[in-house]
């Protein structure tokens, strides 16, 4: 029962953290351009109390624990003076970005920690992680963790050259250089033009050993992934559309909760450490809400944004009263969504890998 507890209350700070990150890189740009905050709330609604007041922001605690909310004056009243929809539309907009920039940035962040923590695959390597029972690899002696470094006096600089190599030479007798224990060992062996299913000609599953690397070169690579990433939600909705294989729905919190769970018990990325696949998890989630914040969806960032637009490029602003009424519309079908996605997770919920 504790451990349960412990993993809710670690499941919800993960969740609310996240969100009050977001809504923090609104409120700080809001506070940039001068456009007053009238309240940041942590959690949601129903108000239990207001820790403080400072610089004319109310900042509340509230009773519904799961992220929080920032509330600009006069975020949807142009007339207002110092509110946000009376500001310039290239500032609202970057207050619009600001919330899913700090997720993304988080990301990079996190990325970075989990390949400073775990290494990244050598590439330049090539590692044998599983040997074939009966393949012509297991006759000739080699084992999981030989390095190759040659076939044919060919160096091996990745699994590419390695494939290569092997399969022009299909039913020849081929002699392969490894190291294993820091020995350089020779062997020879004969490339199967007509391997057993799932089996490749020598019978071996190819790898990259991992290597550290400095937080100089973490960050970059963190960027990069978070990059790629971002990528992969934003082509989600067209492999829906056409039923690609392997897809699976967007979860809700049940969904989520497992996925947590998964992370607490090592079985996301069962050869990492816990802290690597809990690092996964909130990496995962802090993505999702930054690009999904971006999707031009009314109510969302991304919506809002393309309200603003039409501001710069034309000089002429959307009345006020179309996007009220396509925000609350959308607010509503998301509110909507949301149910629907959580149903689902309690009647069909998704297998985790």
């Amino acid at each position: 029962m504790m451990t349960s507890l412990i993993t809710i209350l670690g499941f919800v700070g993960v969740i609310a953290s996240l969100i009050l990150l977001h809504e923090l890189g609104h409120f700080l740009a809001a506070r940039l351009f001068k456009i007053e905050v009238e309240e940041f709330g942590i959690g949601f609604p129903p108000h239990a109390l207001t820790l403080f007041e400072a610089g004319g922001t109310k900042f509340t605690l509230n009773w519904l624990p799961l992220g929080g909310f920032v509330r600009p004056k006069g975020e949807d009243d142009p007339d207002v003076p110092g509110g946000l929809a009376a500001a310039k539309p290239i500032k609202r907009i970057i207050v619009l970005l600001a919330g899913p920039f700090m997720n993304l940035l988080a990301a990079v962040i996190i990325y970075a920690m989990i390949f400073a923590q775990s290494g990244i695959p050598d590439w330049t390597t090539v590692q044998v992680l599983e040997v074939a029972p009966n393949s012509p690899a297991e006759k000739a002696g080699l084992e999981a963790g030989d390095e190759i470094t040659s076939v044919n006096d060919t160096s091996i600089e990745n699994s590419a050259v390695l494939r290569d190599e092997i399969y022009a030479h299909l039913d020849e007798e081929v002699s392969l250089v490894f190291q294993r224990d820091d020995q350089a060992k020779e062997v020879s062996l004969v490339p199967r033009s007509n391997p057993p299913p799932n089996e490749g000609a020598i019978g071996i599953v190819m790898t990259s050993p991992l290597r550290d690397i400095t937080w100089f070169e973490a960050i970059p690579m963190g960027a990069v992934a978070t990059y790629g990433h971002s990528v992969a939600i934003l082509t989600l909705p067209s492999q829906w559309i056409r039923g690609a294989e392997g897809v699976t729905r967007p979860q809700g919190f049940k969904g989520m909760y497992d996925g947590y769970e998964a992370a607490e018990s090592q079985e996301l990325i069962p050869e990492a450490s816990q802290s690597v696949n809990i690092m996964a998890f909130v990496v995962a989630i802090t993505v999702s809400l930054g690009v999904l914040n971006l999707f031009p969806i009314p109510a969302l960032d991304g919506g809002r944004i393309l309200f603003a637009l039409p501001e710069i490029i034309f000089r002429r602003r959307v009345s006020q009263k179309v996007q009220n009424i396509s925000n609350t519309i959308g607010f509503f079908l998301l509110i909507s969504a949301l149910i629907y996605i959580n149903v689902l997770d309690i009647v069909a919920p998704v297998s985790l890998p």
